[in-house]
């Protein structure tokens, strides 16, 4: 009887373990960086590689970086909601183009707009690291000082921007 208890004890913290993990949203994925200084950037930008993106020179404003590339579906996905926003509620959005060909990426959004007051090109992915980026698109709000407060994996939605980012945005505001 004795040897059972062993192998009953190690069952049931499992069990515990396990039925933890289910009750958590596998969408969420933890940041270390929210509410910490954004990590710096000074990449060129995709439309004119002679200037610089630089995450200082937004000091003082709440603004949005969308980390995306040409390679992306869901990026195409989201970027009609991108255009939308740019054009409203107040908040720059720059975008970090991710391990993506400069070509690609200035026909892609030619072809299918422009939601971005400047897109830095991150060919090596150093500064998607960085930002703990898992995987495209990811977009990240950054407020007046110039630290994370809020971090969304996937594309973006209207349901999404209403009900997550936008409160945030205002909230900073």
């Amino acid at each position: 009887m004795m040897r059972f208890k062993l192998p009953f004890a190690i069952f049931i913290v499992l069990a515990i373990v396990l039925a933890f993990g289910l009750t958590r949203d596998p969408k969420v994925l933890p940041s270390a960086l929210i509410d910490k200084p954004a990590p710096a950037i000074d990449l060129p930008l995709l439309h004119d590689s002679q200037q610089t993106f630089k995450v200082d020179s937004l000091r003082g404003q709440v603004w949005l970086l969308n980390v995306w590339a040409s390679w992306c579906a869901p990026c195409r996905d989201e970027l009609p909601v991108l255009m939308e926003l740019a054009g409203k509620d107040g908040v720059a959005i720059f975008g970090l183009n991710y391990k993506d060909k400069s070509d690609a990426a200035r026909s892609w959004l030619q072809r299918y707009g422009n939601p971005y007051r400047g897109s830095a090109v991150d060919i090596d992915g150093r500064i998607g690291i960085d930002y703990g980026v898992y995987g495209v698109p990811e977009t990240f709000v950054i407020d007046r000082a110039g630290r994370i407060r809020y971090k969304h994996p996937g594309p973006i939605t209207a349901e999404i921007w209403q009900a997550r980012l936008l409160p945030v945005v205002r909230s900073l505001q």
